[in-house]
Formats: structure tokens, C-alpha cells, sequence
């Protein structure tokens, strides 16, 4: 094993201290943004109101408000900015790839692909249903990128290139559907920028069984990862199935991104920039690394949805407007830093 990578899984062992701190302000941080989602919008909800609504057996609007849209949205905000960031680290450990999220790596364009053919073809279909479309086109997007990416030799650009390939590739597909079909994709353009807005409790029981299982299946295969992380020899020299570990690491992916497609859209460059933060705060341990990953996901998300309120105020933006600029220059500084290293 690399001395380096020996260093950082002694040192998370060493600083549980520093760890517990990070993790309860990540919590407090989270919770603020939480009460901000709440509060904030056209319509201003007091803190008490936000209290009392938990509370009180007669409700008013403004408690009726708070339960019925603005904690629905924050709950789906922190559940996707999960979902995301821990598709995204797993994907860069499995592929051994920095620039490797579901957006760049054609995953959320082919689950959104579905989601529109699905729109087209069965406008009646439910969410909970709609949901299986976005895996079948996840796992499509994704196989369609590793095949392209692995012929003649895997390498981390050629992935990149064929990441973004497919991605344009099934953007355009998707774009066509919605043209010749605008009467039954109304509403659907502003979705493809990935929004959160008109969130309800039925969106968050149709996504709430996926996140449990993916976030819980991807704790139980951490250790795994961790060892895949450091290459395929030193995974095969301690036992471990690479086959089997990459086949139910990238069903975890499938299952995380495509849940989140299907009721806000593609969301980009979640995925890419948590797992690179997470690493450098508390290692490449990645049963610190995804549980890390969810919790940071989910703030990034609130607060980028509090501040896609604001660009065309008093109307909604989509939030992936606000994850797109975050992302695109940190996209290009991994880019840079990979050509200054190699």
C-alpha cells in the first residue's frame, strides 16, 4: 500500500476529535440552512411560524404553508444533495477518476432522457413509477460511457471524453423529444435545469426508499471502496472481488442518481465538487468520505436553492443554475491541476 495513503487512513484514525467537531457543525450548518429554505421566498414565514407548525393542532396559512411546501422542498434539497455527492465519490473511487460524477460521466442525461420518453409516451404514469424509466436510462447513460471510455485502454481522460460525449449526445435526444413534442412536455424545459420548486410529501416518499437504500448499501460497501480507490492490484493482492464491488457500486449509483433525476432533474456538479472537499477534510477513507459527502451534498444544495431564489426574484430560478456556476470553474481547476501533475 502507498505510504501517502497509509498516512491518511492513520490519521482519520488519529483525529476523531477534529471529526466529531466537523460533523456537528456540519449539522448545525445544515440545520440553519434548513430554517433559511423555510423562511425565505416570495412569501416570508416568520421563525415562529416555522416552530409552531410542529406544534399546534389548529394551523393557520402560514403553518399549512411551512408543512406543505417550503419543508417538503428542504427535505428533497437535502436528500438529493446526498443522493449526488455519494454517487459522485463513489464513482471517483471506482474509476480512480477526479473529473467522474453522474452529470459528466452521462448518467443524469440518460436518466433524464427516460424521463422525458416516459413524459412523451406515458404522461399518466405516476412518480413513484416514473422513477424506474430514470433508472433504465441511468444505467443505459452510464454503460454507454464505460464501453466508449474502456475500448482500446481505460484512461481517466478517455472516460472524461466519453462522459461528456454521451452527455451532449443524449441532451440533444432529449431536446428533440421535448420540440416535436411540446404539448406533453410542458414545464419540462425548466426541470432539465434541475429545479426544486413545487416539491410535495408524495416526491419525498417516492425518493426517500432509494436514498435508504443507496446511502445505506454504499456505507456497507465503503470499506470495499476504500481498497478499490487505491487500484485494481492492491485490491486483488487483499482479496477483495473487483467484478463484484464495481457491479453493486455502480447499481448504488444508478439507484442514488437516477431517484434524484426523477423528481428534480439533472442537477450538476454536486457530484463532482463534495467528493473533493470531503477527501481533503477528512481523508480517503471512504467510510468517512460518503457519510461526509451526504451531510456536505445536502448543505450544498439548501443553500444553492436559498440563493436560486434570488436571481430573478420573485420568481423561481432553477437550482441547477447555481450548481452549474459553483461547478464549471472548479471542473476546470481539476482539468488544469491533472495536466500540471501529469
Amino acid at each position: 500500500m502507498n505510504v501517502s495513503v497509509q498516512k491518511n487512513f492513520k490519521s482519520a484514525k488519529k483525529r476523531p476529535i477534529f471529526l466529531g467537531l466537523l460533523f456537528i457543525i456540519g449539522i448545525i450548518i445544515l440545520t440553519i440552512g434548513v430554517m433559511l429554505s423555510i423562511s425565505i421566498g416570495m412569501a416570508e414565514v416568520h421563525f415562529s411560524h416555522i416552530i409552531e407548525s410542529f406544534f399546534i393542532s389548529e394551523l393557520s396559512k402560514e403553518h399549512l404553508f411551512v408543512q406543505t411546501i417550503r419543508l417538503p422542498r428542504a427535505v428533497i434539497a437535502c436528500l438529493i444533495g446526498a443522493n449526488l455527492a455519494v454517487a459522485g465519490a463513489i464513482m471517483q473511487a471506482i474509476t480512480r477518476n477526479p473529473l467522474a460524477s453522474p452529470q459528466i460521466f452521462g448518467i443524469n442525461s440518460g436518466a433524464s432522457f427516460f424521463v422525458v420518453l416516459c413524459a412523451v409516451f406515458f404522461s399518466g404514469m405516476s412518480p413513484s413509477s416514473v422513477v424506474y424509466f430514470a433508472f433504465l436510462g441511468a444505467a443505459i447513460g452510464g454503460l454507454l460511457v464505460y464501453y466508449l471510455g474502456s475500448s482500446g485502454g481505460m484512461t481517466p481522460v478517455k472516460l472524461a471524453l466519453a462522459g461528456i460525449t454521451i452527455h451532449f449526445f443524449l441532451s440533444a435526444l432529449t431536446e428533440g423529444l421535448i420540440i416535436f413534442n411540446e404539448h406533453t412536455t410542458e414545464g419540462v424545459l425548466f426541470w432539465l435545469a434541475g429545479a426544486l420548486d413545487s416539491k410535495s410529501w408524495q416526491d419525498v416518499k417516492t425518493i426517500v426508499p432509494w436514498t435508504i437504500l443507496g446511502l445505506l448499501g454504499s456505507l456497507i460497501l465503503a470499506k470495499s471502496i476504500s481498497v478499490l480507490s487505491l487500484g485494481d492490484n492492491v485490491a486483488r493482492g487483499l482479496g477483495q472481488h473487483i467484478g463484484l464491488i464495481r457491479l453493486f457500486s455502480g447499481v448504488l449509483v444508478v439507484i442514488l442518481a437516477g431517484a434524484s433525476v426523477s423528481i428534480a432533474g439533472p442537477i450538476g456538479f454536486v457530484g463532482l465538487i463534495i467528493p473533493h472537499i470531503t477527501r481533503y477534510l477528512v481523508g480517503v477513507d471512504y467510510r468517512l468520505v460518503l457519510p461526509f459527502s451526504a451531510l456536505f451534498g445536502a448543505i450544498l444544495l439548501v443553500y444553492a436553492d436559498i440563493i436560486a431564489r434570488f436571481i430573478a426574484f420573485p420568481y423561481e430560478s432553477p437550482v441547477g443554475i447555481v450548481t452549474a456556476i459553483l461547478g464549471a470553474p472548479f471542473f476546470f481547476y481539476l482539468i488544469k491541476r491533472r495536466k500540471k501533475l501529469s
